[in-house]
C-alpha cells in the first residue's frame, strides 16, 4: 500500500523491523537499509537500473534477505514544492513495485539530499570516483534518515 504522508506510512508498520530508503535516478537505484529499531540509516548499495522487472526483483531480494518491513522513496520535488516528471515517474514506480509487494511504501520529500551527499563525501575527502559510486546510497541513506527522524518523532 502506498501512502501520501508519514502518519499513515507510520501506522501501516509493524512495530519494529527495518526499512529501506531508496534514491530512485535514470540509471541507478540507491539503497539504503535501517536497523530494526528503526534508528540509524546505512547506505547499502546500488541497483544498475536495466528494466522495471529485474529491478524490482533485485530490490525485492534485498528486503527478503534483510527482513525489512517498508520501503521509503525519494519524492523528488521542485524547489517550489510542485512536482515534475522525475516525481511522477517516481510514483509511478511505486504503484508498479506495490503491485509486485504488500509492503507499505512512503515518500520522503528529497530535495537536496544528493547535495547533501555530495557535501558529506567531499568532507570525507572521497575521491572523484568513488563519489560517483556512492553518491546514490548516501543520498538514499539521507533519505531514509530524514523518514526516520520523522518517524520518531512525528509532532516536528
Amino acid at each position: 500500500m502506498i501512502h501520501e504522508d508519514m502518519a499513515g506510512f507510520a501506522a501501516s508498520l509493524p512495530g519494529a523491523g527495518g526499512l529501506a530508503g531508496l534514491d530512485l535516478g535514470t540509471k541507478t537505484i540507491g539503497v539504503a537499509v535501517s536497523d530494526g529499531l528503526r534508528q540509524v540509516a546505512s547506505p547499502l548499495s546500488v541497483i544498475r537500473r536495466r528494466k522495471f522487472t529485474l529491478d524490482a526483483a533485485d530490490l525485492l531480494q534485498i528486503v527478503a534477505e534483510r527482513g525489512l518491513v517498508g520501503l521509503v522513496l525519494g519524492l523528488p520535488r521542485n524547489m517550489d514544492g510542485s512536482e515534475g516528471p522525475r516525481a511522477q515517474s517516481t510514483r509511478a514506480f511505486a504503484r508498479n513495485l506495490s503491485a509486485l509487494t504488500p509492503l507499505p511504501i512512503g515518500f520522503w520529500d528529497e530535495r537536496l539530499s544528493t547535495v547533501a551527499a555530495e557535501r558529506a563525501l567531499l568532507e570525507a575527502d572521497t575521491s572523484r570516483r568513488r563519489r560517483a559510486e556512492v553518491i546514490d546510497q548516501v543520498a538514499a541513506g539521507y533519505i531514509l534518515q530524514g523518514a526516520l527522524d520523522r518517524l520518531r518523532y512525528p509532532a516536528c
